[in-house]
């Protein structure tokens, strides 16, 4: 396999491991290397071409005998090494039948080498080897640049082994524990899961009770209380108190070893798009092939000279030489990719951001995405005399002694809302139930509707139903067990998801979301934020399965997430996007990522894909549309009016839509700052 074919194999998303990357890795810098030979050589080619000391009016000073042969010598060397993986790539397309970008500058660089040293050992007409050495120069660095913008090869599977803890607390026979490899447990062995630790394997909880974080592994938006006969999935945070459980599930059985054959499944499933400037080379090496033959043998068969009909030959595959061609599209992806990257915007897969601008539904993960992924107080239902503050201070100050995920969202609340917070006294938990401490003197209690109906206490609010209808975490506040207020509490919505899903629906983009939370949350959100469609209770294993479904209606899928359970689904997805304060394992099965939580920045990458791509298609034009005027004067078809093209000024129209192509390319930075 030739370095071109490497590259499109892995430009085509192949799911090779970390040997791949490395051989990527080697690739890049084969072309960087080649790059800068190539480039030191080329000096002295330039300096001693004729038509550059004409221009600079040095022809006597810088002519010496034998310089020809210096200048082939270095050529040749240009020739040989800096065009290697072009020849090379000329040969295999040739032999697969499929010429493309490979076979025009092998053709290009082959013709102009090989009628040069014609002329050098004594055919009659001019040396191209200045125009032969920058010709490889600009297409080595057009590569260079290309492949060095898809070098984010994803590492999605190796980020997800390494969720997982090395070591494990095995209980022994003794009743000891013991510090072990968790490659070394076996089902039925247990393992003690101290506070703040990940739990090691999957398996079952037989001692102890306490909450898992399971936000990065199932995307429930709070920990989850387990005891005795619940499940505890390897890769979730232990929080407050340790347990004992039992290995139920080790290698490929596990949980997180599914989630891996999800993301490699779904990698290798990934659609594929057909890369613009190879499409363009291949009909531009039609039209080179057959301008270029067609044009020897007319000036021949019209009875011109050898050397003539050669030299228009010649004209026309140095006029159809790909220098604009060959950095068209490279140089936008470079503008593209760097300028964005400056404001968090990362594109690691070029192909999939070429594609997000056909994107018409985005699916958005709704916990960390759409929302902050953290409790907050979103109502405040008062049922007694005083006033919301009130109700929200007594509550805040018994809070202010827990850690809980409720009390910190409430509290959070009481700063936000600038109230003053006091000191309580005699804090006591209530187990599975809440808290009670005295107040200013009174005894206040912050509990759940189960506590409620253990004391035979009753409330009938309206405001309350709808709360809780809408899937609402809902607290009560008791001061001397009297209700005097209720606190609903949900993952708050992001201020900025609002503003980014109505740009996305000016966009003619349908905006989607996907959560492993209750129906009564997910309509909620949809609700709030005027979704298109969303689905609620999805299982990790398969939110793969609904992007896969929302495809199948037709319409080219965004997928942004932020968890692990996102991954399957972020490959799966004709676009994966990562927000970046998510885990490693979400940012490396994207396509995208987006360094900050902002949901706004989705909609910025969409914009960009257009504009990017409008730009490419324009840089195109630039590369190729010119030879329409410009192979019929190369080929001669006005001499008899006296007009003819020589090979030098091929060489410098070449060279104009070069640099058309480069600064169109930069004004891509203009539109960007602009957006």
């Amino acid at each position: 396999m030739n370095q071109e074919q490497e590259h499109k194999h892995q430009h085509d998303g192949g799911a090779g491991g970390h040997d791949h990357q490395s051989h990527h890795a080697h690739m890049v810098a084969d072309f960087r290397r080649r790059f800068w030979i190539s480039l030191a050589l080329s000096v002295p080619v330039l300096i001693l071409a004729p038509l550059i000391q004409g221009l600079l009016g040095l022809k006597e000073t810088l002519a010496f005998p034998g310089d020809s042969m210096v200048q082939w010598t270095l050529a040749s060397l240009i020739f040989v090494y800096g065009g290697w993986p072009f020849l090379t790539g000329l040969v295999n397309e040739l032999r697969e039948k499929n010429p493309g970008m490979m076979t025009l500058i092998g053709l290009a660089v082959t013709v102009a080498y090989v009628y040069s040293s014609a002329v050098v050992f004594g055919l009659e007409g001019k040396v191209f080897f200045w125009e032969l050495a920058t010709l490889i120069d600009v297409m080595l660095l057009g590569h260079w640049i290309e492949m060095k913008s898809v070098m984010g090869a994803s590492r999605a599977l190796e980020s997800l082994a390494e969720l997982m803890p090395s070591q494990a607390h095995r209980v022994t026979d003794a009743g000891d524990t013991e510090v072990v490899p968790v490659s070394e447990l076996k089902p039925d062995d247990k393992v003690v899961v101290k506070p703040g630790e990940k739990v090691p394997i999957d398996g079952e909880i037989v001692e102890g009770r306490t909450r898992l974080n399971e936000a990065m592994l199932t995307g429930e938006s709070k920990p989850v209380e387990k005891g005795a006969g619940d499940e505890a999935i390897g890769g979730s945070v232990n929080g407050e108190a340790a347990f004992t459980m039992v290995v139920r599930k080790t290698g490929a059985d596990s949980y997180l070893s599914q989630v891996i054959d999800m993301v490699r499944q779904a990698q290798d499933s990934r659609s594929k798009t057909q890369d613009l400037a190879n499409q363009a080379a291949f009909w531009l090496t039609m039209i080179a092939l057959s301008a270029g033959a067609g044009t020897l043998v007319v000036w021949l068969v019209l009875g011109a000279a050898f050397d003539f009909s050669l030299e228009r030959m010649v004209t026309v595959m140095v006029i159809t030489c790909p220098h604009a061609l060959g950095l068209a599209v490279p140089l936008v992806v470079a503008v593209s990719t760097a300028k964005p990257a400056a404001a968090g915007l990362l594109i690691r897969d070029r192909s999939a951001f070429e594609r997000a601008r056909k994107v018409n539904a985005i699916l958005f993960d709704k916990t960390g995405t759409l929302t902050e992924g953290r409790f907050g107080v979103s109502d405040v239902v008062v049922l007694g005399e005083g006033d919301e503050q009130e109700v929200l201070k007594l509550a805040a100050t018994l809070e202010s002694q827990s850690e809980h995920p409720i009390a910190e969202g409430i509290m959070a609340n009481a700063r936000e809302r600038h109230i003053n917070v006091g000191t309580p006294k005699d804090f006591k938990a209530i187990p599975g139930r809440g808290a009670t401490a005295t107040v200013d003197g009174k005894n206040v209690k912050v509990v759940s509707q189960g506590y409620l109906k253990e004391q035979d206490l009753e409330v009938d609010n309206a405001a309350i139903r709808e709360v809780s209808g809408q899937g609402k975490t809902v607290v009560y506040v008791l001061v001397e067990d009297q209700v005097v207020g209720a606190i609903g509490l949900a993952d708050i919505i992001r201020p900025e998801s609002r503003e980014a899903l109505q740009r996305l629906k000016a966009m003619d983009i349908q905006v989607m979301m996907i959560t492993g939370d209750s129906q009564a949350v997910a309509k909620w959100v949809a609700d709030e934020l005027q979704l298109d469609d969303y689905f609620a209770e999805v299982l990790p294993d398969k939110k793969a399965d609904k992007v896969k479904e929302v495809q199948q209606r037709g319409l080219v899928v965004a997928m942004v997430g932020d968890g692990v359970n996102d991954a399957p689904a972020l490959t799966q997805a004709d676009v994966g996007i990562a927000v970046g304060a998510g885990t490693d394992v979400a940012i490396e099965a994207a396509d995208i990522v987006l360094v900050r939580s902002d949901p706004r920045d989705a909609t910025a990458i969409m914009a960009l894909s257009r504009a990017t791509y409008r730009k490419m298609v324009q840089n195109l034009f630039w590369a190729t549309g010119y030879n329409v005027i410009a192979i019929p004067l190369a080929a001669g078809v006005l001499y008899k009016a006296g007009i003819i093209l020589s090979p030098a000024v091929g060489a410098a129209v070449m060279a104009l839509s070069t640099v058309i192509v480069a600064i169109n390319a930069r004004f891509l930075n203009v539109q960007t700052q602009a957006q």
